[in-house]
C-alpha cells in the first residue's frame, strides 16, 4: 500500500472518529511464536499510532525480535465501524511518564482530585520511566459495512455478479 492511499484512508472522517478512541487491540507475535492480541490504551499523533508501557513489559523482547504489529479499533454497536491498521514497532526508552500516555487516559472518569492522585501513583509506579512503542502505518483498511466491506466478502459480492451477469 501507497503512503498516499494510507493518508487517505486515515484522514476519513470514520477514521479520525476511530482514531479519538482511547482503547484499541494490538496483535504482535510472542516470543514463542503464538500470536497475542492484547487491549491497550493508544494515542494517535496524526501520523504515528503510541502505545506506552512499563520497560518489564513481556511484549518488548517479542516486539525487538519481531516488529509487526497490528491494531483493530473499532465500535460496539451493529453493524461495527473498524479501522485495520498494520506497521512496524519502533521501541523508545524514555525517563518519565510519555505525554502520550497521560493523553490517552485523559478520557477517564475522575475528578481533578482524583487526577491529581492518579497521576502521583502513576509516576510513582513508573519511576524508572515507560517505553513509547511507536508504530507509522503501512497498511490501513477501513470497513463500515456500507461502502466499504471486508475484502473477502467484496470478493464474493464479485463472484455472486459475474454468476448473475453469465
Amino acid at each position: 500500500m501507497q503512503p498516499n492511499e494510507i493518508t487517505e484512508v486515515l484522514n476519513r472522517p470514520l477514521a479520525q472518529e476511530l482514531l479519538a478512541r482511547d482503547v484499541t487491540r494490538m496483535a504482535y507475535v510472542a516470543k514463542d511464536g503464538t500470536p497475542r492480541n492484547i487491549p491497550i490504551i493508544f494515542a494517535w499523533n496524526g501520523s504515528e499510532i503510541v502505545v506506552c508501557t512499563p520497560k518489564n513489559s513481556p511484549k518488548l523482547p517479542a516486539l525487538k525480535q519481531n516488529p509487526m504489529v497490528a491494531f483493530t479499533i473499532d465500535t460496539e454497536a451493529h453493524p461495527p465501524k473498524i479501522l485495520l491498521i498494520r506497521g512496524r514497532a519502533e521501541l523508545d526508552y524514555v525517563d518519565g511518564i510519555p505525554d502520550e500516555y497521560l493523553q490517552s487516559t485523559s478520557t477517564y472518569d475522575m475528578s481533578p482530585e482524583q487526577r491529581v492522585e492518579w497521576e502521583a501513583e502513576v509516576r510513582s509506579l513508573y519511576r524508572d520511566g515507560m517505553v513509547r512503542v511507536v508504530v507509522t502505518p503501512t497498511w490501513a483498511k477501513l470497513i463500515d459495512f456500507e461502502t466499504t466491506l471486508p475484502s473477502a466478502v467484496e470478493e464474493l459480492i464479485q463472484q455472486r455478479a459475474e454468476r448473475q451477469r453469465g
